[in-house]
């Protein structure tokens, strides 16, 4: 488990994934122990700068205009008020900010020259400046990592062969594409998935597959559990298990071990111990602040307090691991 490896098999994966779970949390916690600093966890904070009114049909996102929720749309943000809550997010412990904005597609408009403007304010901070976008093009991807972009998030969300059940207004190879504009940016790739979502087995481990493969493992990679929301197709999903969140964050860890593996949207459902053993599996970074983009997360003050309890330190902003951009 020493080598950086992009030839993983569908098999291989599965193997790993359904290893007994005590037995696959030790050795995950061994291949973590060897490329990262055990209890150092990132802090990150990501902001919904445009809410809402989003074309697509995603299945568990309580943005798109299709969907009745209760989520208000709310047009782009301005510059000023993203920086104050990038410099209350830097005071509150945070190293990355990541700024989401629910369109399918970037285009070269007015509102990206702000997204420029947010990007290098936040850069001028000292934090590492992420941003969701949706789609973009090689170009577009150029301009922000100019403007002093760190990374940029676009999760595949599920297998290739299950996306269909999820998402049909655009394709799996539309999200593939992106992820290689971002990388030819020489941005750092941030991209991983939801369960919970009806899927099976095979499709977690599909999608895991695909990003160990990618020429270049992406350096985050966020394990979300479905938040079921009322008005989506998805809001009478059952919670996921804990032991399937550990599953996935372990087999990440071991398939990818240089990669920082979040343990992102779902986390407001679990208790401490819970938590720990997500950390204990490989888990090294969390989204702090009260919501992820419209679903709720804990609170800082809650984060402080396991924080002191399980005695996790904060990573800091802009520690290259090798490999990084």
């Amino acid at each position: 488990m020493n080598e950086i490896r992009n030839d993983w098999t569908r098999e291989e994966i599965a193997a790993i994934y359904n290893r007994p779970v005590l037995e696959l949390i030790y050795e995950a916690a061994t291949v973590h122990r060897r490329y990262h600093e055990t209890g150092e966890v990132q802090v990150c904070t990501l902001l919904s700068v445009k809410t809402g009114g989003c074309p697509e049909d995603c299945a568990y996102c309580p943005q798109a205009a299709r969907y009745h929720t209760n989520v208000k749309v709310e047009k782009l943000m301005e510059v000023d008020e993203v920086l104050q809550h990038a410099s209350d997010a830097k005071e509150a412990g945070s190293t990355r900010f990541c700024m989401g904005a629910a369109w399918r597609e970037v285009r070269d408009n007015r509102d990206f020259d702000k997204v420029i403007s947010m990007v290098k304010g936040v850069s001028s901070m000292g934090m590492e400046v992420c941003c969701t976008l949706g789609m973009l093009t090689s170009e577009q991807a150029g301009k922000l990592k100019d403007a002093g972009l760190y990374a940029y998030n676009h999760n595949l969300d599920t297998s290739a062969e299950f996306y269909n059940e999820v998402i049909t207004t655009r394709n799996y190879g539309d999200r593939l594409d992106t992820l290689e504009h971002v990388r030819g940016a020489k941005i750092s790739v941030c991209s991983g998935g939801i369960i919970g979502m009806g899927e099976k087995t095979d499709d977690r481990i599909g999608m895991l597959h695909v990003l160990a493969t990618l020429p270049e493992h992406p350096e985050s990679v966020p394990v979300n559990a479905l938040v079921p929301v009322e008005g989506t197709p998805l809001e009478d999903q059952p919670k996921v298990s804990v032991w399937d969140m550990i599953r996935m964050i372990a087999t990440a860890r071991m398939i990818m071990p240089k990669a920082m593996v979040r343990l992102s949207a779902g986390r407001v459902r679990m208790n401490l111990e819970e938590q720990a053993l997500c950390f204990l599996a490989g888990a090294n970074s969390i989204f702090a602040g009260d919501k992820l983009l419209t679903t709720p997360n804990p609170g800082y003050v809650r984060d402080q307090e396991m924080f002191q309890i399980l005695q996790l330190t904060p990573r800091k902003a802009h520690k290259e691991a090798v490999g990084n951009p």
